[in-house]
């Protein structure tokens, strides 16, 4: 059994900071209390916060062998599939330039205090297998969303449609495809419907510019938004440009939104409107693209704090920014995981206080080089 002692540990749903002790066993989080639980094999964290290991919610990582490239171009011109600058480079790049900088990237995750990650990979089944490849002997917890070329077709076979979407979710957690501007409607109700069977995760990108919106409803007279939940999507990527009526129709069917506030002020496409989705809809946070981001979830807290503060011209509370990073993913995904509290996976990182406010401290100070453990399952991966 292993004991954490000594520390403000940022306990529960709502990461309330106690100095409390925290015993772990068999992977979980077994007893939290005030008294001292008697154990051989102790840390110390006198002078530290205890917090949840983050979760990136949104990331590309197979792009980590583009870091850069692109700068200046449009959206569509960097990432619309299958033409896209980055589809052509992974395209025509080596099997093991992809898994040894996808490997890279997941290390790096591991030291900025990331223990999940959900990555929407291109590529089909080879795409997943590269990944899983690049994997092996790290401890990260990952959920894989696979995508196939046959989704970018304007009328595919229904029987071939349903065969590879099966294929996918053999390998896969789910299905992450690219957006509205590639897929149509019936492709994205098909990719629900099989999800919902296997129980997978189905999700998609929507609202990320204003000409993707406009794109829509000029085809179809509804906004990408819409059709992702007339579809039954119940987890949204980006959010950014939302039309009247999003929110509400988001809200009123329980979907979770992944904003990538970062990414979207690279590619100037806009800042979502976090306080505005927070108030009403569970909302997590990503890096998005490795081409263009690292997956550092320390850089892309401090920003949304501070963007968000800016666009609302108000308070917004760095609890809830965290929050964004760690608890709600409990909330979206029905598994004991991104909580400090009796009975959930216990992946938890250990980080020097660097001022009196808990969630500043992590928020707009910390860095990798002040985080002293990452715990991950229950086991030390970085000390």
């Amino acid at each position: 059994m292993l004991v954490i002692e000594n520390g403000i540990v940022l306990e529960g749903m709502d990461l309330d900071p106690k100095r409390v002790n925290i015993a772990i066993e068999d992977g979980k989080i077994t007893e939290i209390s005030r008294e001292k639980i008697p154990s051989d094999h102790k840390i110390d964290a006198e002078g530290c916060i205890i917090a949840p290991g983050f979760i990136n919610a949104h990331v590309h990582t197979a792009d980590s062998i583009l870091k850069d490239l692109g700068d200046g171009k449009s959206l569509d011109e960097i990432v619309k599939p299958p033409m896209g600058l980055k589809h052509k480079m992974l395209e025509n790049a080596k099997d093991k330039e992809i898994k040894e900088a996808t490997r890279a990237s997941i290390i790096e995750m591991i030291s900025t205090g990331t223990t999940t990650f959900i990555d929407y990979r291109e590529g089909g089944i080879k795409g997943i297998k590269l990944l899983k490849n690049a994997l092996k002997g790290l401890p990260i917890n990952s959920i894989i969303l696979g995508r196939d070329p046959i989704f970018l077709e304007e009328n595919p076979s229904t029987t071939k449609l349903k065969n590879r979407i099966i294929k996918l979710l053999r390998f896969a957690d789910g299905i992450g495809p690219s957006g509205f501007g590639e897929i149509t409607d019936e492709t994205a109700h098909k990719i629900v419907e099989e999800c919902e069977k296997w129980d997978k995760i189905a999700s998609i990108h929507v609202a990320e510019s204003i000409k993707a919106q406009r794109f829509s409803v000029e085809k179809t007279g509804k906004s990408e938004v819409q059709r992702a939940i007339d579809a039954g999507f119940h987890l949204l990527v980006h959010f950014t440009n939302p039309l009247p009526g999003d929110l509400q129709l988001v809200s009123k069917n329980k979907a979770t939104i992944v904003a990538c506030p970062r990414s979207n002020g690279m590619l100037a496409t806009g800042i979502p409107p976090i306080a505005k989705i927070h108030k009403n809809v569970n909302l997590l946070l990503g890096t998005d693209n490795i081409m263009f981001n690292a997956p550092d979830m320390f850089r892309e807290m401090e920003y949304t704090l501070k963007v968000t503060r800016a666009l609302k011209g108000g308070y917004f509370h760095p609890r809830e920014v965290l929050k964004m990073v760690t608890t709600n993913f409990h909330r979206f995904f029905d598994k004991k995981i991104g909580c400090i509290a009796e009975g959930f996976q216990a992946d938890l990182i250990i980080v020097e206080s660097l001022s009196k406010n808990p969630y500043l401290s992590l928020i707009n100070r910390s860095q990798s080089k002040n985080i002293r453990y990452v715990i991950i399952k229950g086991k030390i991966v970085k000390r």
